[in-house]
């Protein structure tokens, strides 16, 4: 079983930063792709950013310029750094990691999700 455990949310000014990190673990060969979804109040759960295998990063037009995702390989874990936060971006954030089995096969798991609030 894979368990995943977010944290690094909070309360931050507009303008802020912080990162988020969500770890892995559990009995698996590797992370294969990763992404963070957002919720706010009232709204659908939206795609923030993704990271394939390879690395390269995928950013919601919102996010682009302000956000990075990025990844620990020996510490299987998966990090979201933002800055220059808005208002807007206030949400409870989700990691979404595909992570591949030592039978080759791939499932995917969800963090419990982190409160992020930007607010004067």
């Amino acid at each position: 079983q894979v368990q995943l455990v977010e944290s690094g949310g909070g309360l931050v000014q507009p303008g802020g930063s912080l990162r988020l990190s969500c770890a892995a673990s559990g009995t698996f060969f590797r992370i294969d792709a990763a992404g963070w979804y957002r919720q706010a109040p009232g709204k659908q759960r939206e795609l923030v950013a993704t990271m394939s295998s390879g690395g390269s990063g995928n950013y919601a037009d919102s996010v682009k310029g302000r956000f990075t995702i990025s990844r620990d390989n020996a510490k299987n874990t998966v990090y979201l750094q933002m800055d220059n936060l808005k208002p807007e971006d206030t949400a409870v954030y989700y990691c979404n990691l595909n992570v591949l089995r030592m039978t080759m096969s791939s499932s995917v798991y969800w963090g419990q999700g982190t409160q992020v609030t930007v607010s004067s």
